[in-house]
């Protein structure tokens, strides 16, 4: 977690691809009206198993039939009538980076979650990666649930507005789970597109008793005739969870992109602002190139 000028120990982690101020999910959902951090911040970022009482459970017939698999074609059809549909995405990164801050002590992480949207632009998703349990302090498990609605207001311009719960179940005593409120406005034209959005952890002990603010700009642009896209980023926090003197601090990456069938590769040279005093020997600020191989179906 991240170790803030108040002496608590504080977890960030968003995104879509680790970069991202919200999850990945939120972004994609208002480009598609499906319902997404690199995540986040998105990005950029779940499925619930609803359990039916025994007295409320079929019997005889009935009962055979329930336990009969359901055919593919016909769950996508009615997935398609109720106006519902999930999607999945999954991770293999060199590192977990969150805003720029290092959180899985450079080394290897896999990530992943999962999506429940509905044409309303309504949604709820769940995501997870591991943590360096040494450095972080949080336990070896980041978990966010969030919920939200995304949708196109206009041509080219999309809306989403959300809450996201940042949750560390192996973590030891004390406080460590934090509630962020978030909301973007995204624009594309041609081939570019631009995200703006901000995200806010009001007061919370977790915190140390103080709040956090998150400000954030993602740019990309796709090479024509090409599967490659650019990608920049830029971010900026104002509160409890930085490594520096003042509570202030800028994130920024610039990558690259490239779809490979159903694959997408990355990589990213991503940096955050950080002071010697507290993070010594850059242990979670230092500059580093991030490459990151993910699918979403």
């Amino acid at each position: 977690m991240l170790t803030s000028k108040y002496g608590f120990p504080a977890a960030i982690f968003y995104s879509a691809l680790a970069v991202g101020a919200v999850p990945a999910f939120a972004s994609d959902a208002a480009s598609d009206d499906t319902g997404a951090v690199e995540g986040s911040a998105a990005s950029d970022y779940s499925t619930s198993e609803i359990q039916t009482t025994q007295s409320l459970a079929p019997s005889g017939p009935a009962l055979e039939r329930a336990g009969e698999p359901i055919d593919e074609a016909t769950a996508s059809d009615l997935g398609a009538e109720s106006g519902f549909s999930l999607s999945a995405n999954i991770a293999f990164a060199s590192e977990y980076r969150f805003r720029g801050v290092d959180l899985s002590g450079g080394e290897f992480a896999v990530q992943g979650g999962f999506d429940l949207s509905h044409t309303s632009g309504f949604y709820v998703g769940t995501w997870a990666s591991n943590l360096d349990e040494q450095t972080v302090g949080y336990g070896s498990t980041e978990l966010d649930v969030y919920g939200g609605w995304s949708s196109n207001v206009a041509d080219g311009i999309g809306v989403d507005v959300g809450v996201i719960g940042y949750l560390y179940p192996d973590a030891g005593p004390g406080e460590f789970d934090y509630v962020e409120f978030y909301g973007s406005v995204s624009g594309s034209l041609g081939p570019a597109s631009v995200t703006g959005g901000i995200a806010y952890a009001p007061d919370q002990d977790s915190l140390g008793g103080t709040d956090n603010l998150y400000l954030y700009t993602d740019a990309s642009v796709g090479i024509p005739d090409t599967p490659v896209t650019i990608n920049g980023h830029l971010g900026y926090t104002d509160g409890f969870l930085t490594f520096t003197d003042d509570s202030e601090a800028f994130d920024w990456s610039l990558g690259a992109a490239v779809a490979v069938g159903p694959l997408t590769v990355s990589g990213a040279y991503v940096g955050v602002e950080g002071d010697q005093a507290f993070d010594p020997g850059g242990v979670f600020t230092d500059d580093a190139l991030v490459f990151t191989v993910s699918a979403s179906f």
